[in-house]
């Protein structure tokens, strides 16, 4: 039977995070580069990222790291040095953007193709796929249908889709409205997140159809009912989001989906993990507990009303219950789950606005709040900060141990200490001596001793003792040589991490366009060069290098007609109000929608 390996794929902010995504369950970690990196506040040094590298590997778990911003004409040798530096401390690939990397002197690892290329169609995959990507990371908006047509269209590609974590209403890498309005690219990493502002919405005469609603804000990613569809759909690597999340996040959904995946693996041999280990841990993983602003399948299964989050751009945690009663110093709640001292509770006031409150103290369903805030009867509560959790979270939460089979036995001058892991790697370990018989039977007491694995990586799982004898081995001896054995393999397991390595290879196959606008993020002759080599006639300068006249700053499935109920295609209620329609910011500034019906889309432009 053919098997595919799967991929759980978590974010590292730092060290510490990559380190605990590793133990809470992770077979590859993400992290970013020292520079250049789609996240420029999470940027790591080399010392860090070899570390994280070290500790992954020993758990056969790769180590991806971010390079996927657009470059210029002066960046273009950094980033080629720091590359070979990346590839010299055993970084696994680069999740790139910039075709220019690819004519530059790379060593011999692999690029995957970041999210940030717009990666959503078959002939984009198959193009990637003949020059070299070893990964394809696809577009977030993308249904089952969508997913498998890429799979059937190019099956030798690893295909990469999000599975948990913050949205970005465009579609990545074809958001521009950051470098517009406040200079800062999010093609280059510094993103402004203008979709988590507050907006009014007027129609054609000024008309208000919504009035500070975050009506660009998504809710968070959550598909982790939806694993084994996407297996089967083709994706071999499910990544969580979150690189500038803090390490109880990562902790927390990253073995949260662990569990998840292992279920579906017990029972489906054609797909198998792709790293070592076994995970356990001290508590139970609550995907509600961290971070988001409600949660969304998004496209998966086609177009739903309730993607967006227009109320706040911020945590609401999980549903808690209902406000009962407000009395002087306290207010009653009638829900399921139970609330805990200093905990952080989270509404929407009458307004529409976000408040909150911290807990005191906790009396059966009675809360007594720091403050007493201004809620009402019947308003519903979220738990944004569960104090109990996050407590759990702050101590070593997982250990993550690797499977050995000790078998010690005699010979003719002495012992010997067989030590084989999970992975087939095994070490033998002589200990000459003179032999004695013990008085009393050893068996028993020599399994235990060899079990007896400690904080090292490692965990007995099978140990035999085969002696011809009842000899006598002191408990420091045997201490002493299930020591050395065990360090012995962990220096083996490092020798024999299978690095998959890449040349990468000039192509000159076309490309599915002939000519690329700003849209390409074109920001250097190199990449420039990639594309005429694989057929465009045409090359635009990127956004950010040549802003052109009335450019469409966004291009977003998400589709404010469709939230509001007004879709000509699939609902068939005229609007109440005039096209077209605008976004209106606090300061004044507008900018007006245009609706794509046949392409389904949305797209956000600056109004004259």
């Amino acid at each position: 039977m053919k098997t595919r390996k799967i991929e759980l794929l978590a974010p590292a902010k730092n060290l510490e995070c990559g380190i605990e995504a590793v133990n809470h369950g992770a077979d590859a970690v993400y992290i970013g580069a020292p520079k250049f990196g789609a996240r420029a506040a999470a940027v790591n040094s080399l010392t860090d990222i070899e570390e994280l590298v070290k500790y992954a590997h020993l758990y056969n778990v790769r180590v991806y790291v971010t390079v996927n911003t657009i470059l210029k004409e002066d960046e273009l040798k950094e980033t080629e040095e720091m590359i070979h530096s990346l590839y010299r401390i055993g970084v696994d690939a680069l999740i790139v953007q910039d075709m220019g990397i690819t004519k530059l002197n790379l060593p011999p690892i692999p690029l995957h193709a970041s999210t940030q290329m717009d990666n959503r169609t078959p002939e984009k995959a198959v193009f990637l796929r003949k020059a070299g990507f070893r990964q394809i990371v696809l577009a977030r908006e993308l249904s089952l249908r969508e997913i498998n047509e890429i799979h059937e269209a190019c099956p030798d590609a690893a295909l990469e889709v999000f599975v948990h974590g913050a949205l970005c209403v465009s579609y990545s890498g074809q958001c521009y409205v950051s470098q517009a309005c406040f200079g800062r690219s999010a093609n280059r990493g510094e993103c402004a997140q203008f979709c988590r502002l507050p907006f009014n919405m007027v129609d054609a005469d000024g008309k208000v159809i919504a009035r500070e609603k975050h009506l660009l804000s998504l809710k968070d990613m959550n598909r982790s009912d939806e694993l084994e569809r996407l297996l089967d759909a083709g994706v071999s690597s499910f990544k969580i989001e979150g690189r500038l999340k803090e390490v109880s996040y990562v902790k927390n959904v990253t073995a949260a989906y662990r569990q998840k995946l292992d279920a579906i693996l017990a029972r489906r041999p054609e797909y198998v993990r792709a790293s070592s280990g076994t995970c356990r841990l001290t508590f139970t993983p609550r995907l509600e507990k961290s971070f988001n602003r409600g949660f969304t399948q998004y496209f998966l299964h086609g177009r739903d009303r309730e993607i967006s989050s227009f109320d706040t751009p911020k945590s609401l945690g999980e549903e808690m219950g209902i406000v009962k009663e407000v009395r002087g110093s306290y207010l009653t709640v009638s829900g399921v789950k139970p609330f805990h001292n200093g905990d952080g509770v989270c509404y929407i006031d009458e307004k529409g606005h976000l408040c909150g409150f911290r807990v005191n103290r906790v009396e059966a369903n009675k809360l007594y709040p720091q403050e007493m805030p201004n809620v009402r009867p019947r308003t519903r509560l979220y738990r944004n900060y569960d104090q109990e959790f996050e407590r759990t979270l702050l101590r070593p939460s997982a250990e993550r141990k690797i499977g050995v089979a000790f078998l010690l036995r005699d010979h003719s001058s002495g012992f010997a200490l067989d030590a084989s892991d999970e992975d087939g790697n095994s070490v033998t370990l002589s200990l000459p001596c003179e032999k004695e018989l013990a008085r009393t039977p050893q068996t028993e007491n020599l399994k235990a001793q060899l079990r007896k694995t400690g904080n090292t990586p490692f965990e007995a799982r099978r140990v035999e003792v085969a002696f011809s004898a009842e000899w006598f081995l002191p408990v420091s001896a045997l201490a002493e040589l299930r020591r050395r054995a065990l360090d012995k393999l962990r220096t083996l397991r490092g020798i024999n991490y299978r690095r998959e390595l890449t040349v990468w290879k000039q192509t000159a196959h076309d490309y599915p366009e002939r000519e690329l606008t700003y849209l390409g993020n074109v920001m250097n002759s190199r990449a420039a060069s990639f594309y005429r080599e694989h057929g465009v006639k045409r090359v635009e300068a990127a956004f950010e290098a040549a802003p052109p006249r009335d450019a469409t700053l966004m291009f977003c499935k998400h589709c404010l007609r469709y939230s509001m109920g007004w879709c000509p295609t699939r609902q068939r209620t005229r609007s109440p109000f005039r096209e077209p329609y605008y976004l209106v910011m606090s300061d004044g500034r507008r900018f007006r929608l245009v609706f794509d019906c046949k392409n389904c889309q949305m797209s956000v432009k600056e109004a004259e």
